[in-house]
Order: structure tokens, then sequence, then C-alpha cells
């Protein structure tokens, strides 16, 4: 199945439905992420390519199972983050630097299989791992398209608005050129938050 083929009956970009994961990289339970997989749907399609810039065609070309897959990802903050101060800052330091371990690890164990993968850097909106990649990504259009979470105008941003937590959230997203399966199997190794 080439990267922009899907079963006929698909009406959703969705894989796996949203579900709240323990991070294993942390031991702290505040470190659980909400996380999903997804088919990279058309109105993405032009906006991984122009951040990219096809850097996944490097990787397992002779792989037909290789599909384009986004892995959304939502912290729930302990802080409305449109607020301002210092102990909001610190907070999305923290929310950062768990999505960051979360993210190497994803990547590493697809990259470690011979699949590309690459996971955003939610403060700048450019590629961690890709390098000539100066196309920023906008999390929370693409938490719009994938997920169909609301956002609204602040001035000159935008704010996602989790249906659960409000504002109180924290997006960031994984990329893969992988198969379906081996995605599935890895997201399956998180266990449920309870």
């Amino acid at each position: 199945m080439s990267e922009q083929q899907r079963h006929p009956s698909d009406t959703s970009s969705i894989i796996l439905s949203p579900r709240l994961v323990r991070n294993t990289q942390s031991a702290n339970p505040d470190d659980d992420l909400e996380c999903s997989l997804h088919y990279l749907p058309k109105p993405l399609l032009r906006e991984f390519s122009h951040v990219f810039n096809n850097e996944h065609v490097r990787f397992g070309s002779n792989d037909g199972n290789l599909q384009l897959l986004a892995i959304p990802t939502n912290q729930r903050a302990r802080e409305d983050l449109v607020a301002v101060g210092d102990h909001i800052e610190a907070e999305k330091d923290r929310l950062l630097n768990v999505f960051l371990t979360f993210g190497k690890c994803i990547c590493e164990q697809l990259r470690s299989q011979g699949y590309w993968a690459d996971y955003i850097d939610p403060c700048s909106g450019l590629p961690m791992i890709s390098l000539n990649c100066n196309k920023v990504y906008s999390e929370v259009d693409g938490m719009e398209c994938l997920l169909n979470y609301k956002a609204y105008n602040a001035g000159f941003c935008k704010i996602l608005t989790h249906p659960k937590w409000g504002s109180a959230v924290y997006p960031a997203t994984i990329f893969a050129y992988a198969p379906v399966e081996v995605a599935k199997s890895l997201m399956a190794l998180f266990p449920s938050a309870s």
C-alpha cells in the first residue's frame, strides 16, 4: 500500500484513538501523554513535505508497506498555558522535556529498525533530527486536522483547546515513515495510564 492509499471505507485518519499512556522514560506520574496514531491526511501531506523536504524517502524504499504516519501527543499541564509568569514558563519547560524524552525514544526505536522518524521541537516548530529543514510545523493546526480539537486566536497566537483540559494542554508531534503494524506495536509498549 503506498503512502497515500488506504482502505476505501476509511473516512478518518485515525489508526489508534487517543489514549493516555504512561511515559516509561520517566518515573513521574505527571509525565503521562495522550497519544494516538494516524495516517497522514491530505491536508497535512503538503505541510509535511514543506517541513521535511522529503527526507523520509531515503529510508526503507524497498518496503511496499511504508506509510507516512503522525503520532500526535498532548500533555495535561498543571497550569493554563495561556497565562504568563515564571511558573508558566517552568511548566512549559517541564512539558517540553517530557516530550523530548518520549519523542527521542519513539524515533530511536523506529530508526533502529531502519525506518524514518522525526519529532518536532514544540518551541521552534522545527524537526529535531532531520537536517537542513527550516520550515515551521504548526502543532495547533496539526491537532485541529488530526484530532478535530478546537483552537482560537489570541492576538497573533493560536491557542489549542483540549476537549477535557481546555487550554492547559501542551501539543507535540512525532512523524514516521514505517509500516502501520510496526508503529502500532511500538505504541502498545507504552501502558495505559490510570
